[in-house]
C-alpha cells in the first residue's frame, strides 16, 4: 500500500539489474540538480535489458513546462525507435510521475513503470490518483514503487533544502546603509 493507501506493488527483493537501472536514474537526478532543475531522472530500457533512454528534468532551462524527465526518455526512445507505442518497456524514475507524464506512459504504451520516492502532492501512480490502473483507459501500466526511495528522498531534501536557505538569507544591504549603521 501507498502512503495514499491505494494499491502499488512496493517490492523489497527485486532483480538486481533493477537496482542498477535506478542507480542510473538517481545518477542523471543528480545532474539536474547541479543546473538547477528539480532532481528527477529518468532511464527507459527495452524488454531485453538495453538503455533506450536516459535523462533528467530540464524544465527551468528550457523553459518547458512539459520536460520532465520521463517526458524526455519517452520522446528520445520513440525517436531511437521509430514509433510512437514503447511496448514492452520499463521506466525507471527516481520520483512517482504526475498526471501529464503517466498520461504519456499510457499512450506510449510502456509495460511497466519503477518509482523511487512517492509523490504525496501529485503522485499519479498510486499516491494521489492511480492512473496506471485506471481500468477505463485501453492501457495499464504494471506499477513496482519505492525502489531505493531514501537516495530519492535525499536528494529532493537536499535540492529543497538549498533552495529554502537561499530564499531565507537576507540580501546584501547596499554601501551606503552598512556604513551608516557602522
Amino acid at each position: 500500500m501507498t502512503p495514499g493507501g491505494k494499491n502499488i506493488n512496493i517490492q523489497n527483493s527485486v532483480p538486481e539489474a533493477w537496482r542498477e537501472f535506478m542507480t542510473l536514474a538517481l545518477d542523471q537526478a543528480e545532474r539536474a540538480a547541479e543546473i538547477g532543475e528539480v532532481p528527477v531522472g529518468a532511464v527507459l530500457i527495452d524488454d531485453q535489458g538495453g538503455i533506450l533512454a536516459a535523462d533528467h528534468n530540464r524544465s527551468v532551462t528550457r523553459h518547458d513546462p512539459t520536460a520532465h524527465a520521463e517526458l524526455l526518455v519517452i520522446r528520445a526512445a520513440c525517436l531511437k525507435l521509430g514509433n510512437y507505442r514503447l511496448p514492452p518497456c520499463t521506466l525507471f524514475v527516481t520520483l512517482e510521475p504526475c498526471s501529464m507524464c503517466l498520461g504519456a506512459m499510457i499512450w506510449a504504451r510502456l509495460t511497466r513503470l519503477v518509482f523511487g520516492a512517492f509523490d504525496p502532492k501529485c503522485g499519479c501512480a498510486g499516491s494521489v490518483f492511480n492512473l496506471a490502473e485506471e481500468k477505463s483507459f485501453n492501457h495499464t501500466i504494471e506499477v513496482t514503487g519505492g525502489l531505493m526511495k531514501e537516495a530519492s528522498i535525499n536528494l529532493l531534501r537536499t535540492f529543497f533544502g538549498s533552495r529554502r536557505a537561499k530564499q531565507l538569507r537576507l540580501p546584501e544591504q547596499p554601501d551606503i546603509i552598512r556604513h551608516h549603521f557602522e
